[in-house]
């Protein structure tokens, strides 16, 4: 029996807040691949690499100097579940972005603990993505990703790699942990793009 189980597509529900398949919870489950890590804030670091070498990287209080965002999303997990209205506070990928040059149109979320996942830098630009490390007002616990994940909320929640490290730029769209596993390359919750 493979890990991934497909048939997820279902009627579209009558609040229009949800995307067609999945059902609104007030819990915030937690999913996993694996166990998660603990990482010290001293330890902590969030890098960008790019083409001929250029290496971008931020330390915890280097991060948290950087402009602060409040964020009111929906999350939808492929499993189908979606938390609507959930409130973060991170950092806009944009504004640590605001040194890199790149020509190159995707990217891998490397996380602490070794999970990756790819999304296109369109994805994560302009407004709509994050790394947060805030959840209902309060600090990210750790079972959610803490001290930092990634908040990619318009893509399915396996995208919003939790204790993310950094962002690797590449010139190809390559799967990640769970697209290597039969989940979409894409993952965007309004066309259930769940498997490939």
């Amino acid at each position: 029996m493979g890990i991934i189980s497909s048939g997820f597509r279902g009627r579209r529900s009558e609040n229009a807040a949800l995307p067609p398949g999945q059902h609104e919870t007030q819990d915030f489950p937690v999913l996993t691949a694996g166990p998660a890590p603990l990482i010290p804030a001293d330890e902590w670091e969030f890098f960008i690499t790019a083409e001929d070498g250029q290496r971008l990287s931020w330390s915890w209080d280097e991060f948290m100097a950087l402009p602060q965002e409040e964020i009111t999303q929906d999350i939808h997990c492929v499993t189908s579940w979606s938390k609507l209205g959930t409130t973060w506070r991170g950092v806009s990928v944009d504004t640590l972005f605001e040194n890199v040059e790149t020509t190159r149109d995707f990217a891998t979320a490397h996380s602490f603990g070794g999970y990756t996942t790819n999304v296109p830098l369109w994805d994560l630009l302009g407004g709509k993505a994050w790394v947060a490390w805030e959840f209902d007002h309060e600090p990210l616990e750790r079972a959610h990703g803490g001290p930092a994940r990634l908040l990619v909320p318009h893509l399915y929640f396996w995208k919003s790699a939790k204790w993310v490290h950094g962002l690797e730029l590449t010139d190809e769209d390559i799967p990640g942990f769970w697209e290597s596993n039969g989940y979409h390359l894409h993952g965007n919750p309004w066309r259930e793009e769940r498997y490939s």
